[in-house]
């Protein structure tokens, strides 16, 4: 069976060539390069004439990275085919060098035998480059597929393949959503060499840099100020138990799942309040608030031993997935319709459970006002319902006269209660097609109550008298200037 023999050709020049892989380079019949733009290379074809062939051609004819390095194993292991040969990759090839990865995939299916032999990495020589130690944690990522989430700030970071300017742009962007613009980086170039250069730069002059090049890498070092780091999710997470731990705060300490929930309640209505002013600045700190809520539940959960974030995190990344299959899989789903319609089967079968009524799944425990519109809009799918809204508003009209009726009775009954819920379910009507929402409405109209009526207090105490020294048309008169104020 034919053989790739995969080679690299170290961080350095010749003279930190290891002999044996010296010797292949000079004894191999066929040798392909990646790329001949090494100082390896550059020795072996000025100082002892040896010829090589590389794939610097295929970069041009390709728009991604991927493409590159899916196009040059093709051709590797056509020419495998054919007879062995030498490929050789800058550092070590099982180091950021996604083409040797490639090959080892297909390794199972092809004719060819692949067999990686060694060499250098750029690793060692940007530590020392750089001075740093490893054992404090880094992590090594490549510049052409650098994802802002999996920076970890606290640990030592390695960019390579900052191959030029774009890619060094690229990465300045990614970081700077991460790190502060002034942050320090380092740009290392042809690490451990007779040419490394080694230049530190503010983050925000990263792609500012002219001599980037295959051999370019960045290194970053970790956020030490603790308010930096404020952004990871692994800092709150630590934040929220620090508070419930031996040490913490005695307030959340003693709370509970139950104790939490008015909480939960009250953060998330301030939130569709924020919504609602399309206060930017407010949603943020109301969605912390929320968020706060979430992780003081999880935290709990962790405490007593039942469940942590990470499951929660989990289960909802699972449910998302499963109940998209127009998304991370094959079904289709054309309107929105569709995606709810789907949405309910995935939810029944996941369940396990049949319907028994159109009305199942409408839980008691939410709001009444949002119960009811469920309810109708459930019943709505089927054809229970008015043909439009002045059907739903003569319907409010009857349920007001019977009410009144109740109402002008000597004697109040249980059937006064019953009338006035009636009416309030008609009004559910209305708002259902109207496509408002009863609950943030009536939310909407206790804020606004709450204040004109600190506007009214405000203007009794600078009175200063009581409420009880006004009428109630003199306070009435507060109310509209209150009113006026807020057009």
């Amino acid at each position: 069976m034919n053989k790739i023999q995969i080679v690299g050709l170290g961080a350095g020049d010749l003279d930190q060539l290891p002999l044996g892989i010296y010797k292949l380079l000079k004894n191999s019949k066929k040798v392909y390069l990646r790329t001949k733009e090494h100082p390896v290379v550059e020795e072996l074809v000025r100082d002892e004439g040896m010829q090589f062939t590389s794939y610097d051609h295929v970069y041009e004819a390709k728009n991604t990275f991927d493409e590159v390095y899916e196009s040059i194993c093709d051709d590797l292991i056509s020419k495998a085919a054919e007879g062995s040969l030498l490929y050789a990759v800058p550092g070590h090839p099982l180091v950021a060098e996604r083409t040797v990865q490639i090959l080892l995939e297909r390794a199972g299916t092809l004719k060819v035998e692949i067999e990686v032999i060694g060499g250098q990495s750029f690793l060692d020589p940007l530590f020392q480059a750089v001075q740093m130690d490893p054992i404090e944690g880094f992590q090594l990522l490549d510049g052409t597929n650098l994802k802002r989430d999996d920076i970890q700030v606290s640990q030592h970071v390695i960019i390579g393949q900052v191959y030029d300017t774009f890619i060094a742009s690229e990465v300045k962007l990614t970081l700077m959503e991460k790190y502060p613009y002034d942050h320090d980086v380092v740009i290392v170039t042809a690490a451990g060499t007779t040419k490394e250069t080694v230049k530190k730069v503010e983050l925000h002059e990263l792609d500012r840099e002219v001599t980037l090049n295959n051999l370019t890498s960045v290194y970053v070092a970790p956020i030490k100020r603790e308010e930096l780091t404020y952004k990871e999710f692994s800092k709150l997470r630590n934040i929220i138990a620090e508070l419930r731990g031996p040490n913490g705060c005695p307030w959340d300490k003693k709370q509970t799942h139950q104790s939490l929930k008015k909480y939960l309640l009250e953060e998330v209505y301030e939130l569709i309040e924020a919504i609602n002013e399309e206060d930017i600045d407010h949603m943020i700190e109301e969605l912390g608030d929320v968020l706060l809520q979430v992780m003081l539940h999880a935290q709990i959960g962790e405490d007593e031993g039942y469940f942590s974030i990470d499951e929660v995190i989990e289960g909802i990344s699972s449910k998302m997935v499963r109940r998209h299959p127009h998304v991370f899989g094959d079904a289709t789903a054309e309107t929105t319709e569709d995606v709810l319609k789907n949405w309910q089967e995935i939810k029944l079968e996941e369940k396990g459970e049949q319907e028994t009524s159109i009305l199942d799944g409408i839980g008691t425990h939410l709001p009444n006002l949002i119960r009811a519109y469920e309810i109708q809009k459930k019943a709505a799918k089927v054809g229970f319902d008015w043909e439009n809204v002045v059907q739903a508003w003569e319907k409010v009209k009857e349920e007001l006269q019977e009410f009144e009726v109740e109402l002008s009775k000597e004697t109040h009954t249980d059937d006064l209660q019953k009338e006035f819920g009636d009416i309030l379910f008609a009004l559910v009507n209305i708002a259902r097609f109207l496509q408002i929402q009863p609950e943030e409405a009536l939310f909407q109209t206790n804020q606004k109550f709450m204040r004109r009526f600190a506007f009214i207090e405000a203007k009794v105490l600078e009175s200063g008298k009581s409420f009880d020294k006004f009428t109630l048309e003199e306070l009435d008169k507060f109310w509209n200037e209150a009113k006026k104020e807020e057009q």
